[in-house]
């Protein structure tokens, strides 16, 4: 049909739309200031050209990107959704250069960034589900925990994870979250607060010598869902060993085994864990399970830091369960942002 749109005739027998490739051109013209023509604007703007095709590439092909010098590829994964404001900037100098090479070498890393992260820039939120879960890292030094406890309480969440608990703000957060909620356990460092009964608690074994994580059975009125929650070990960025994180992905592996062997339909992954859904170092748990932000949710759901969020390492993942929609928490004493989503449980139908 948009084909024969450009066919259409006008009363003077001309085009009734101009083609594609010439309004291009006359964009370009645009941009250029009118010299179009001059061969110079091919000529200049080589390098500009070549760092828009690099930044393609590097976006393109992220999972080839070796960790064997300061996990690299990983580091570049977490914050990969920022590498698209390189490209305003090589849009920019390519103007004032005033060359065609550049502007059209531009086109390559939009056109990738578009085909990663696109999806993102829709909202994919819908109505209904059974089960609404949150997670939140409180941090350990929240200097109020029980304002924190009200905060992610008001979210209406059924099933609610926390982590980064202390021995001496657990009290605290369960004397708070005690009337919304009846039924919990704490498993170290990581706890479960739900209005449906739990079954099946137990802690499990990421390779941390201390327990931070546990999985629980949620009895909920359409089905039995097993709730893992997680705190995988901190990454840091060195300047003399890059981003440490070697921990964070042995636990990862341990965390996936886990979740690999659960012989329920519907399982439910809530944490903070120190990374994104790109980066492979996750792929343990995230070659299993789906995002619910990335699935029903509305933008990027950054989650960290509180105060300027540019990463999602908060992540809820489900298995079995269908998102129905993510989004994120005001924030509160952390600094993290908790985050919430709202599913449909299937229990294997």
């Amino acid at each position: 049909m948009a084909q024969q749109a450009y066919m259409t005739e006008t009363d003077n027998g001309g085009s009734g739309h101009e083609p594609r490739g010439h309004r291009l051109r006359r964009l370009l013209d645009r941009l250029l200031g009118g010299r179009l023509g001059d061969r110079r604007v091919w000529r200049r703007g080589v390098v500009l050209a070549g760092c828009a095709v690099l930044l393609a590439v590097v976006m393109l092909l992220h999972s080839r990107i070796p960790n064997t010098i300061g996990n690299l590829g990983s580091l570049i994964e977490t914050f990969l959704p920022w590498l698209g404001l390189l490209i305003p900037v090589l849009l920019l100098l390519a103007v004032v250069r005033k060359s065609a090479t550049a502007l059209i070498a531009v086109l390559l890393p939009a056109l990738v960034w578009l085909n990663l992260f696109g999806g993102q820039l829709t909202d994919k939120t819908a109505t209904g589900g059974d089960l609404t879960v949150a997670t939140h890292n409180v941090n350990a030094d929240n200097p109020d925990p029980a304002g924190t406890a009200r905060d992610v309480a008001a979210s209406g969440a059924d099933v609610l994870a926390l982590e980064e608990l202390t021995a001496s703000a657990v009290p605290t957060y369960e004397r708070a979250l005690d009337s919304a909620y009846p039924y919990h356990s704490v498993q170290g460092t990581v706890g479960v607060w739900s209005k449906y009964p739990l079954t099946g608690v137990r802690a499990v074994d990421i390779d941390l010598g201390w327990t931070r994580a546990m999985r629980a059975t949620v009895t909920a009125p359409a089905g039995q869902v097993a709730v893992y929650v997680a705190h995988l070990p901190s990454v840091r960025v060195k300047m003399e060993a890059g981003f440490t994180a070697r921990q964070r992905d042995r636990s990862a592996d341990f965390l996936g085994e886990a979740i690999a062997h659960e012989p329920l339909h519907d399982v439910v992954l809530l944490g903070d864990l120190n990374g994104t859904m790109n980066d492979r170092a996750l792929n343990a748990v995230t070659s299993q399970m789906r995002s619910t932000q990335g699935a029903a949710g509305n933008g990027f759901g950054f989650s960290w830091p509180a105060s300027f969020p540019m990463a999602r390492i908060d992540q809820i993942m489900v298995r079995g369960l269908k998102p129905e929609s993510s989004w994120t928490l005001p924030q509160t004493g952390s600094d993290h942002l908790p985050i919430a989503a709202r599913v449909s449980v299937t229990t294997g139908d």
